[in-house]
């Protein structure tokens, strides 16, 4: 008799990000800390952290940083808001990487802000005459995204309301209600028996 054993291992699907520094790029699962970096806490109580808000106001690659920790979650709780606020304040101050960034971010989307294309294609515009040789490629799809939305827009807007005076108007219900239950509109086959009276 033989005996046949079988083993599985159960692995999770941990979600993947890369880290980027001056020293190169790492991956680690989201939500890692750094063993450098401040504990994980609210940046209400990271003196670290507001450290490097005081300054990313006046500063803007200090806004680049502190978008990036949001991002991250880099010693601080992962915030795609606060992310995209810092690094669109440190694009508009004209710093070149968070441009880039955020041309890319507006052309995918960041969790749960959708995708902009005309955002995208402004801020990718920006970076193109900043010498960004990718955001050419770039700045093509965001345009035909931008074209392929407005064309759904423009067609949703023509349809919607036909299809929504043809659900008031053009399509009946099958059951009204009287004599204390539901009542169908089309007489029922006589062995399919009528829903009990509801209290």
């Amino acid at each position: 008799m033989a005996l046949i054993m079988a083993c599985t291992t159960h692995q999770s699907a941990i979600e993947i990000v890369q880290i980027c520094n001056s020293g190169g790029c790492v991956d680690r699962p989201k939500g890692y800390t750094a063993p450098d970096s401040p504990t994980i806490v609210t940046a209400e109580k990271n003196p670290q952290i507001e450290a490097l808000r005081t300054l990313a106001a006046q500063d803007s690659s200090a806004a680049y940083d502190l978008a990036l920790r949001f991002f991250r979650g880099d010693g601080i709780r992962q915030d795609s808001y606060q992310a995209i606020t810092w690094m669109r304040d440190a694009a508009e101050r004209g710093h070149l990487k968070a441009q880039m960034a955020l041309g890319r971010l507006y052309l995918t989307g960041l969790s749960e802000m959708g995708a902009d294309p005309g955002e995208a294609e402004r801020w990718l515009s920006i970076t193109i005459n900043r010498g960004d040789k990718e955001a050419a490629i770039l700045l093509k799809e965001a345009t035909k995204a931008r074209k392929s939305a407005q064309a759904r827009h423009q067609w949703e807007n023509r349809w919607r309301p036909n299809f929504y005076n043809g659900w008031y108007r053009n399509y009946s219900y099958n059951w009204y209600w009287g004599r204390n239950r539901w009542i169908p509109v089309q007489p029922l086959p006589s062995d399919t028996p009528y829903p009990a009276v509801l209290p």
